[in-house]
C-alpha cells in the first residue's frame, strides 16, 4: 500500500476501492512540484471519467480521496495548468499595449505572463457594471477603462487588477449604489495593496453617493439593507444606502460619469 492510502485510510477510516493505487504516481508528481494537465485529463490519464476529479457525484469515493490528499498531504503548491478560460478572464480599454482593437480581453495564461512594460496606462477607472463598461468605452475610445464584472471576483481579474497597481497605475472606483455594490467595492479594495482609500473612492465620493440618492434613489428594502464594512469611508456609504432606503444603478450616472471621470483623467 503506497503512503497515501496508508494515510487516508489511517486518518479517516474509510476503506478505498483498489483502484484508488492508480492516484498515487500523479500525487508524486504534484508533490515534486512538476506541472500537471487540468484536472479532467489527470483522471482520464489513470483511467477514470473526466469529471472524477471534479464532480463528486461522478465517483465519490475517488474524488473524496483525491481532495483530500490534496488538502492534508501535498505539501508544496500544486503546479496544474488551469483549464479556467471560460469565465476567467480580464477585460480592459486602454491599459495594455497592444495592436489589437480595443477593449482587449486576457485568459488567465496571458495574464500571468504579460510583462509590466506593456501596462502603459497611468490612471484607470474601474467600472463595476458589464454595460456601462462597453458604453463609456464606445463614447470615449481613449478612456483608460477596466471592467470589473459585478460580482465576479475571478482569481485572475483581480491577479491583473493588483499587476496594474504594482505598476504604478492610478486606480479609482464606479460601482452601483447599493448595498451589494459597495460591499463588492469594499471587497476589491481589500484586494490592492497600495492605493490610498481617497484615491479609490475619488469619483464615488460619500457626499456625492448622497446626492445622487437623493436626485435619482430609488425605493428598495432589498437593496439597501445593513452590511458591514472596512474601511470607514465604505460603511458612510452603506450607511446612507441603508438610512434612506434607496438605491441608484449606474446606467442612471452616465451623465455625471462622464464629467467626473474626464476631470480625473485631466
Amino acid at each position: 500500500m503506497d503512503r497515501y492510502l496508508e494515510k487516508y485510510q489511517a486518518v479517516t477510516g474509510k476503506t478505498l476501492p483498489a483502484v484508488a493505487v492508480k492516484l498515487a504516481p500523479l500525487f508524486d508528481q504534484m508533490q515534486a512540484g512538476q506541472v500537471v494537465p487540468p484536472k479532467g485529463q489527470q483522471a482520464v490519464d489513470l483511467g477514470f471519467t473526466a469529471h472524477t476529479f471534479n464532480n463528486r457525484r461522478e465517483n465519490p469515493a475517488i474524488y473524496d480521496y483525491y481532495q483530500w490528499v490534496i488538502a492534508h498531504v501535498i505539501s508544496t503548491p500544486i503546479n496544474e495548468l488551469t483549464a479556467k478560460l471560460i469565465g476567467m478572464a480580464f477585460t480592459s480599454a486602454n491599459i495594455i499595449e497592444s495592436n489589437l482593437p480595443q477593449p482587449l480581453t486576457l485568459n488567465p495564461w496571458q495574464i500571468k505572463q504579460l510583462e509590466t512594460s506593456l501596462i502603459t496606462a497611468k490612471q484607470a477607472v474601474i467600472v463595476e457594471n458589464n454595460g456601462i463598461f462597453i458604453w463609456l468605452a464606445h463614447r470615449h475610445p481613449d478612456w483608460p477603462l477596466i471592467n470589473q464584472s459585478g460580482n465576479d471576483f475571478n482569481e485572475s481579474s483581480v491577479q491583473m487588477i493588483q499587476k496594474i497597481e504594482r505598476a504604478g497605475v492610478a486606480l479609482t472606483y464606479l460601482g452601483d449604489l447599493d448595498s451589494t455594490g459597495i460591499r463588492i467595492a469594499a471587497q476589491l479594495f481589500a484586494a490592492l495593496k497600495q492605493t490610498p482609500v481617497d484615491q479609490f473612492m475619488a469619483l464615488q465620493t460619500p457626499q456625492r453617493v448622497v446626492q445622487w440618492l437623493s436626485l435619482y434613489g430609488k425605493v428598495g428594502s432589498g437593496r439597501t439593507r445593513s452590511v458591514m464594512l472596512r474601511p470607514q469611508l465604505f460603511q458612510e456609504e452603506a450607511n446612507s444606502i441603508h438610512v434612506l432606503g434607496r438605491f441608484v444603478e449606474q446606467e442612471q450616472l452616465i451623465e455625471p460619469y462622464e464629467q467626473l471621470i474626464a476631470d480625473w483623467l485631466a
